[in-house]
C-alpha cells in the first residue's frame, strides 16, 4: 500500500474514532451511548494538554501518560500525530483539497511557500505555557483536540439532537454555541485562502511537536542535491509548507507523504539522514517576540486573581459541577473540551461565557435554566468522563452523602436563596409551592410558612345563608379563580378567626366547605388566600438547582442558587 494512501486511511479512521466518542458521550446503557467507551483516549494522546498541567500542578494525571508514548514516537519520526491521527488537521487537508481540486499548479506551489507567519503559533505556545506555568491552563481554548471536541459536543451534534434519528430525544441548548461553532466554521474556511491554515499559523501543539523534531532521526529529505528542474511537484501539494524541493523546514512538515508521490524522479524520500539540500529547524522566528508572549502569559494568571475572578471575588453565580476541584486547581486542569457538559443528561453543565471571566472562558458551570433540570441527584456521569480530573471521579454514595461519606455529608453546589421580591407567595399574594415540591432532598430543605392574607377586592357582604351556601350581596371583584383550593372566608375584621375553604364561587353565590357559624345574614366576611412561603435550610440544601429550573417566574427566578457553601472551597462555606 503507498504510504499516501496509508495516510489518508488512518485520517480517516481517526476522525471517524473522534466522532463516535463523541456521539457516545450520552448516558444509557445502549451501544450507542456510554458504556465503557474510551471517549477520552484520543485527548488523552495530546502532549500539548500533558505539559500544561504538569506546569500548572506539578503532576501528571496518570491517563496522559499516553501523550508521552505519542511524544516519544515524535521525537524518532517527527509529527506524524498532525498527518495520521489528529482529527482537526485531517478536516483541515480535507477541506484545503475539495478547495483546491481544479486550481493550477502554479496556485498550489505559490500557496505552500514558507512564511514568518509559520512563527505565530511558536509564540501563542510560548503564551500558553507562561499561564501554565502560574497556574492558569489555557491551552484548551486552541489546542486542536479539546477545540475540536468542544465544537463538535456543543455545537454541531446539538444540530442533530432533535428528530427520529437524533441521539436526544429533544434539543440541547448551549451558551455560547454559536460562538464556539463561528470558531470551528473559521477554521476550517481558513483553508480557503492557505492549506491547512490552522496547522501552520495558529496550532500549538503543532508548535510542541515542532520543537520536538529539531533532532529527529528519521525526515523527509532529498536524497541528493542536483537539481530537480522546475516542476516544483512536491511544493505544490506539500500540507506543512516545509519547502521538500530546497533547505528543508523540518519543523513544519506534517508528514502528508504527498512529496513521495508527487515527485517524478524520486529524489525525495524519507529515511535517516538529512536533506541533501540543507535544513532549517525551526521558521523565521521572533526570539524576542517568544519570550515576550511568555512574560505575557506568566503575567496573564496573576493579573486574573488580582482581577477577582478567583477565589472569593469570584461571581456567586459562578457553580462548578459536583466534584470539581477547589478554584484554583480546577483552572490548572480544564482543557474545556466539553465532554462534561455533552454527557450531562439534565444539559445542566454548560460553558461559561462571562460569569467565570477571561480565565474561566468555556470552562463548565452550572446554569438551571437552560438545563431540562437540575442537577439530577442519581447522576455521576461528569466526574467520570474529565479527561484531567479537573472534575475527580466520584461515586453516588459520595454525592449523595451515604454509607462512609454520612459524616462529611452530600457533595454541595451551592445554596438555594428565596427573592421575596419576585416570589409569588411573598411579593405577590399568589399561592405556589413548586420550589417545595420539587426539592429532591429528603428531609426537604425547602419548608414553608403558611399565613393567610386578604384579597384584594375580596371584602364581601352576605345577603343569606344557607348552612354551607352563601348569597353575596355582589359579586366579589378579586379577579381570581377563588375556587381553586387556596382561599378561604373569615369573617372581616378578625384576623384570628376561623376560615373555611371556598369550594367554589359563582357570581353571587359562594360555597364553603362547611358552615362558617359565625357568619350569616347582613354580616360582612372577607376572601382570604392561603400562602406558604418558601424558607431554605442551608444546612439540607446541597444546590440542586431543581427549585430554581422549575420555578414558575420567568426571567430572573425567584428562587436561585449561589455558590454558598460549597463543598469544594472552604472560602464559599457559611456554615461550619
Amino acid at each position: 500500500m503507498r504510504i499516501v494512501v496509508a495516510r489518508r486511511v488512518s485520517q480517516t479512521f481517526f476522525v471517524l474514532l473522534f466522532l463516535w466518542f463523541c456521539v457516545v458521550a450520552t448516558v444509557g446503557d445502549a451501544f450507542w451511548q456510554l458504556r465503557g467507551w474510551p471517549i477520552n483516549f484520543l485527548l488523552s494522546l495530546d502532549p500539548l494538554t500533558a505539559l500544561a498541567t504538569v506546569l500548572s500542578t506539578h503532576t501528571l494525571y496518570a491517563p496522559l501518560f499516553w501523550a508521552l508514548l505519542v511524544l516519544g514516537v515524535t521525537f524518532f519520526l517527527g509529527r506524524f500525530f498532525c498527518g495520521f491521527a489528529c482529527p482537526l488537521g485531517a478536516l483541515n487537508q480535507l477541506v484545503g483539497w475539495l478547495w483546491r481540486r481544479r486550481a493550477g499548479a502554479a496556485r498550489r506551489a505559490a500557496e505552500n511557500v514558507p512564511g514568518r507567519g509559520q512563527g505565530v503559533k511558536y509564540v501563542l505556545l510560548a503564551f500558553f505555557l507562561g499561564a501554565a506555568a502560574l497556574g492558569s491552563v489555557q491551552t484548551g481554548l486552541l489546542d486542536p483536540l479539546p477545540l475540536v471536541a468542544r465544537g463538535v459536543n456543543l455545537a454541531v451534534l446539538p444540530l442533530v439532537d432533535p428528530g427520529r434519528f437524533g441521539i436526544h430525544g429533544e434539543g440541547r441548548f448551549y451558551a455560547g454555541a454559536c460562538a464556539i461553532g463561528l470558531l470551528l466554521l473559521a477554521i476550517l474556511a481558513a483553508n480557503l485562502w492557505r492549506p491547512r491554515f490552522f496547522c501552520r499559523y495558529v496550532c500549538p501543539l503543532g508548535a510542541l511537536f515542532g520543537l520536538a523534531v529539531r533532532f529527529v532521526p528519521w525526515r523527509i529529505g532529498k536524497a541528493d542535491a542536483k537539481a530537480c528542474g522546475t516542476c516544483r511537484r512536491c511544493e505544490e501539494y506539500c500540507e506543512g509548507g516545509c519547502r521538500p524541493s530546497g533547505e528543508l523546514l523540518l519543523s513544519e512538515c506534517v508528514l502528508c507523504m504527498n512529496c513521495l508521490g508527487a515527485c517524478p524522479t524520486g529524489r525525495i524520500g524519507f529515511g535517516a539522514r538529512p536533506s541533501a539540500c540543507g535544513e532549517r529547524a525551526l521558521p523565521d522566528l521572533s526570539r524576542r517576540g517568544a519570550l515576550v508572549a511568555l512574560a505575557a502569559g506568566a503575567l496573564a494568571a496573576p493579573l486574573w486573581r488580582v482581577g477577582g475572578a478567583e477565589a472569593l471575588g469570584r461571581s456567586a453565580s459562578l457553580i462548578r459541577p459536583p466534584g470539581s476541584l477547589d478554584e484554583d486547581r480546577f483552572l490548572a486542569r480544564c482543557i474545556r473540551c466539553g465532554q462534561c457538559m455533552r454527557v450531562c443528561p439534565a444539559g445542566v453543565i454548560q460553558p461559561a461565557v462571562t460569569v467565570a471571566g477571561v480565565a474561566g472562558l468555556w470552562t463548565p458551570a452550572l446554569d438551571y435554566r437552560l438545563g431540562r433540570a437540575g442537577c439530577l441527584q442519581n447522576c455521576i456521569a461528569c466526574g467520570q468522563v474529565c479527561p484531567t480530573a479537573a472534575i475527580r471521579p466520584f461515586s453516588l454514595a459520595e454525592k449523595l452523602g451515604r454509607g462512609d461519606f454520612a459524616a462529611a455529608g452530600p457533595l454541595r453546589l451551592g445554596t438555594a436563596f428565596v427573592d421575596r421580591t419576585r416570589c409569588l407567595p411573598w411579593a405577590m399574594g399568589r399561592p405556589c409551592i413548586v420550589c417545595q415540591e420539587v426539592c429532591p432532598v429528603s428531609p426537604k430543605a425547602i419548608g414553608v410558612r403558611t399565613v393567610f392574607e386578604p384579597v384584594f377586592g375580596g371584602a364581601v357582604d352576605i345577603a343569606d345563608a344557607h348552612g354551607a351556601v352563601l348569597a353575596l350581596a355582589a359579586a366579589p371583584g378579586t379577579g381570581r379563580n377563588c375556587g381553586s383550593g387556596d382561599y378561604f372566608l373569615r369573617p372581616a375584621g378578625f384576623p384570628d378567626a376561623a376560615v373555611r375553604r371556598i369550594v367554589s364561587l359563582a357570581g353571587a353565590s359562594l360555597t364553603l366547605e362547611k358552615p362558617l357559624p359565625d357568619l350569616g345574614q347582613g354580616r360582612r366576611a372577607e376572601i382570604v388566600v392561603r400562602l406558604q412561603q418558601p424558607h431554605v435550610d442551608p444546612a439540607r440544601c446541597v444546590g440542586c438547582g431543581m427549585c430554581e429550573h422549575e420555578c414558575p417566574v420567568s426571567g430572573l427566578r425567584a428562587i436561585r442558587v449561589t455558590r454558598e457553601n460549597e463543598s469544594r472551597s472552604g472560602p464559599g462555606r457559611m456554615l461550619a
